[in-house]
């Protein structure tokens, strides 16, 4: 058993059904049948290290200890489910094909185009191309990103799977090509966006950041 498959079976799998149910709850509506297990399958396969079920796991946590802040909270949460749902390392269109999943699936549990555009806006939001500012988007976006401000040992490790996914890329390539990511977290005015995360997260992330450079 490795590391991977001990956070996966550690996992509390009775968080992930607390979180698919207050999800659908509040969206008003009944999950797709087989849905959460798909997602859960898409989140275990091998070519992820990161990006896996420990990761979900992660966001879902944050997500539950500040779902008050959220304006649509089964719009953020679901989306959560659905940001990484497509994981392919050498693919450029990972968060589209998420969000074409989740816009898909919400419309046969019949949800209307509004809401399906706004959870497909906050899946995108992960593509960390621009600085969101819908209050929601900043929410979602500051939970994917909490692994920055994880103790250093939780991202030590994140950087040891971010590596893994990355196998293929020569070393000195991937070096200099996660050196500037994390030069361009570090350049940023503010890491985080939403009030309560950037107290808890912000200086630990910069600390972690510019060890990870050095």
């Amino acid at each position: 058993m490795d590391a991977r498959d001990a956070c996966v079976r550690r996992s509390d799998v009775t968080a992930f059904d607390a979180s698919w149910h207050r999800a659908w709850t509040n969206l008003g509506r009944e999950a797709p049948e087989g849905l959460k297990q798909q997602l859960l399958d898409a989140y275990a396969e091998p070519q992820r290290h990161y990006h896996t079920q420990q990761h979900l796991s992660e966001c879902l946590a944050h997500l539950a200890d500040v779902i008050d802040r959220a304006n649509t909270p089964g719009e953020v949460e679901v989306a959560l489910w659905f940001h990484d749902a497509i994981y392919q390392p050498k693919a450029k269109d990972n968060e589209r094909r998420s969000a074409d999943w989740a816009a898909s699936s919400l419309a046969t549990a019949g949800l209307d185009g509004a809401v399906i555009e706004r959870v497909r806006g906050l899946i995108m939001a992960t593509c960390h191309d621009a600085v969101p500012t819908d209050p929601d988007q900043q929410l979602l976006v500051d939970i994917d990103l909490a692994i920055l401000g994880a103790p250093p040992e939780r991202f030590a490790e994140y950087d040891r799977q971010i590596r893994a996914e990355y196998a293929w890329v020569p070393g000195f390539v991937y070096r200099w090509k996660r050196k500037q990511v994390l030069l361009g977290f570090l350049s940023r005015p503010d890491l985080y966006l939403t009030p309560i995360l950037k107290a808890r997260l912000e200086t630990h992330a910069l600390d972690n950041l510019r060890a990870a450079v050095r």
